[in-house]
């Protein structure tokens, strides 16, 4: 898919010409991932974090929420719940704490290993080599980084205590596929300041970059945020500025399976978020085939807030397990089995 058709789709409006694009992104899902959905457990370790983000809740300047990071004892606990619940993999997610213990999440990577059995994703930021190669041989499986756009003068606005620009992002997932992980990146959907030919740019850095995984979701102002209470400020004049919304959101799902049709795509919490009735089963029949429940005590859920109102977070991970179980089968899916790995990166090393 040219640049061009990808910008065409992105504005189209028209409901019956979307309906087209819903449907082919649900049969290349169905060819290429079928019609299992795996549950990987969400475990929001650790609110801290150096990053001075403009649109993140718990970036280092905001003094307002209380921080918190959980003992290897109880990351483990919530990696046996997520075990016994039927998810093949837990995502082990925190802020990028530069004092954070590197050998103290290796252990914990191994001990979630040698006791469950799962698959185990990190999602922690950008670190050296030599500290991701640890975290590997510790038995970490994948890694999350997302880039959040591809544009370069509109990531050093958004991050601007960057060194290299978007680049930094682009290099670190290349380094992460040589050390051997399965990658995930992604971006946010309406950014102030993102043009339409910015989001087709990202979709076709996601295909450029091999992902394994793909995770998109609208942008959530929040009000302790330089972003979130100076919207005006970095939102673009008529109609250049892409708007936030489900639709948009589903436009860029849909066209990431299109383009990456054998990558692992997850309906997120953000769109559960602002569409808490269906935002996840639409999003599931557009071209995601990956849910991430939330196995995080409940304690330190309402301190995770990366955006406000997030969905289940004052569900335990028993009443979310059964919640998305539900959901799954009202639209006629399966809980998929075992860890779940990209379609992508299992023909890549012959599993």
């Amino acid at each position: 898919m040219e640049r061009t058709q990808i910008i065409s789709w992105l504005t189209q409006k028209e409901a019956t010409e979307l309906n087209k694009l819903w449907t082919i992104a649900d049969t290349v899902r169905r060819d290429n991932v079928g019609d299992e959905i795996h549950l990987r457990g969400l475990i929001e370790f650790s609110n801290i974090c150096s990053r001075q983000c403009l649109y993140c809740g718990i970036n280092a300047a905001n003094s307002k929420i209380q921080r918190y990071q959980m003992s290897k004892d109880e990351i483990a606990e919530c990696a046996q719940i997520a075990k016994e619940l039927g998810y093949g993999t837990v995502v082990l997610q925190s802020g990028e704490n530069r004092r954070l213990d590197v050998k103290f999440l290796a252990e914990t990577v191994s001990e979630i290993k040698s006791k469950t059995g799962l698959a185990v994703t990190l999602s922690v930021g950008e670190w050296d080599a030599d500290t991701y190669k640890l975290w590997k041989d510790a038995g970490a499986d994948r890694f999350l980084l997302r880039f959040e756009t591809s544009n370069d003068e509109l990531y050093r606005k958004l991050h601007p205590d960057s060194k290299k620009g978007v680049e930094e992002r682009f290099d670190t997932l290349r380094l992460l596929k040589n050390i051997g992980y399965e990658i995930g990146s992604g971006v946010m959907i309406g950014l102030p300041g993102q043009k339409y030919e910015t989001l087709a740019d990202d979709l076709l850095k996601f295909k450029e970059l091999d992902l394994d995984m793909i995770g998109v979701g609208p942008y959530i102002p929040h009000q302790e945020t330089r972003l979130g209470a100076n919207i005006r400020e970095f939102t673009l004049d008529g109609e250049s500025q892409v708007p936030a919304s489900e639709e948009m959101t589903y436009k860029v799902c849909a066209l990431a399976r299109i383009l990456c049709p054998k990558t692992n795509i997850p309906a997120t919490t953000a769109l559960a978020t602002i569409n808490r009735e269906q935002g996840r089963e639409l999003g599931l029949c557009r071209g995601a085939n990956i849910i991430m429940p939330n196995v995080t005590p409940v304690k330190y859920r309402q301190m995770y807030e990366i955006y406000p109102g997030k969905a289940c977070i004052y569900e335990t991970a028993q009443a979310c397990n059964a919640c998305i179980t539900g959901r799954i089968e009202s639209i006629g899916r399966t809980i998929g089995k075992g860890k779940g790995t990209s379609p992508k990166f299992a023909a890549k090393r012959g599993l």
